[in-house]
């Protein structure tokens, strides 16, 4: 999570759901989708790091009413900057200042997923941090042994390495030795161009 303060939420309560449940949820769903955060890098990794208080997903902002599909009877709200959640209308589409979707199963419920919503434009993913930050969509995530898209550790690292809180820094360096000089040589470029010089080049290149 953004670590913001939303009103008219229960902050704490959640209850996250599994990987193999958001993964059942997706089943004949042609949008491509991602498990994200640091389930991402556990995934990567291809072992446990630490806790995790929520499972983040990552959609498209083009495919954003997928999320009212493989949940059609939950509710779903949206995290209105700078800190206040709405009830999400059906088939309504969501501003570009809207970046995540809260989703609990009924009222009073914990939450249960975070929906991620990130730019594309025609076959590119385009970073919401710095518009140059791009890649092509099918080169976005990976896919576990037990057949579970994610995100790929370079890209996740990317929007982690904005702020590094401690359990960042964990999942940096739990990932770090698994990345390929590929992935380093672009994570290097993405931190540099969006973020300036940041204490995670060095040991990129090293």
């Amino acid at each position: 999570m953004d670590g913001m303060t939303y009103e008219h939420s229960p902050l704490g309560m959640w209850a996250p759901v599994s990987l193999n449940e958001v993964s059942a949820r997706f089943v004949g769903v042609k949008t491509p989708w991602w498990v994200a955060g640091g389930l991402a890098i556990e995934l990567a990794v291809g072992h446990r790091i630490r806790n995790h208080d929520d499972i983040d997903v990552l959609l498209l902002r083009r495919d954003q009413l997928t999320v009212q599909q493989v949940l059609p009877d939950w509710q779903w709200w949206a995290a209105d900057p700078p800190g206040s959640l709405r009830p999400w209308i059906p088939g309504k589409e969501l501003p570009a200042e809207v970046h995540d979707i809260w989703c609990q199963p009924g009222p009073g419920a914990p939450w249960q997923i975070q929906f991620m919503l990130d730019e594309s434009y025609e076959q590119e993913w385009v970073s919401r941090r710095d518009s140059r930050v791009r890649r092509t969509i099918d080169t976005l995530g990976l896919t576990s042994t037990s057949g579970i898209p994610y995100l790929a550790p370079d890209v996740q690292l990317f929007y982690k390495a904005g702020a590094p809180r401690p359990k960042d820094e964990e999942d940096f360096t739990a990932v770090l030795p698994t990345l390929t000089d590929q992935q380093r040589r672009w994570l290097t470029h993405a931190i540099t161009q969006a973020y300036g010089p940041h204490s995670w080049i060095d040991r990129l290149r090293a």
